[in-house]
């Protein structure tokens, strides 16, 4: 029996670089299966004495913040696997391009977290924490959990609605196996919300969902 080709495209790798250098790319081993973006906006809040409730006044908005978590496995060819994101920790560390030649003060330099035609974040890193998770006999590690945590640097961006105090937007990346009504009770505990992902994502057909499709988790009603 001939086998059937599979044409679908592979899915796109994450990956994190300096802007305007795509050679300093850290390419992520494995994709993340949720995106978690928050907006703030700032109010101040004034005491009325001569009433019950604080008068609030908007003071602006506040950067984004992504929070990523993301996993480095090199135990198919036993190298230590800190190497294969060594470069990450070049984005959150003093540029020397940055720094001034009188005084010597600098910053960190701005990177892209890119992910296909999904999503392309411009931002400084706020922090890295590793976790490792699996080694060898002699101790070199070959499997690391990586937080990184992102803040948005200034851009232009669509107005929002200026009632909206919070804003969050939140995808589910499909892996292998993975079923409507199993991502419904995982996001919400109630598998039969896999009707309010499948309106919110205009899916024709609920049960034919493919790795590496991306899914618009939005509150309930």
């Amino acid at each position: 029996m001939p086998q059937v080709q599979d044409t679908r495209p592979a899915p796109a790798k994450a990956k994190i670089a300096k802007i305007d250098d795509e050679n300093t790319a850290v390419v992520c081993h494995f994709n993340p299966n949720e995106v978690t973006v928050s907006r703030q906006l700032e109010w101040n809040e004034d005491t009325n004495i001569a009433g019950d409730v604080a008068q609030v006044t908007f003071a602006g908005g506040k950067a984004d913040d992504l929070t990523m978590n993301f996993v480095f496995d090199t135990t198919a060819d036993g190298t230590d696997v800190r190497n294969a994101y060594s470069t990450l920790f070049t984005f959150a560390v003093i540029d020397p391009d940055t720094k001034d030649s009188v005084t010597g003060a600098g910053e960190p330099p701005t990177c892209r977290f890119m992910w296909g035609t999904f999503l392309t974040f411009d931002a400084v890193i706020t922090a890295i924490r590793e976790t490792f998770v699996m080694f060898k006999r002699d101790g070199t590690p070959v499997r690391a959990k990586v937080a990184v945590t992102f803040k948005q640097i200034a851009s232009m961006t669509t107005p929002q609605n200026p009632t909206t105090r919070t804003e969050t937007r939140k995808v589910w990346v499909v892996h292998e196996g993975e079923t409507l009504d199993w991502i419904a009770f995982r996001e919400y505990g109630d598998s039969g919300q896999w009707r309010h992902i499948a309106e919110t994502n205009n899916l024709d057909n609920p049960l034919q969902l493919r790795p590496g499709q991306v899914l618009k988790l939005v509150p309930l009603p």
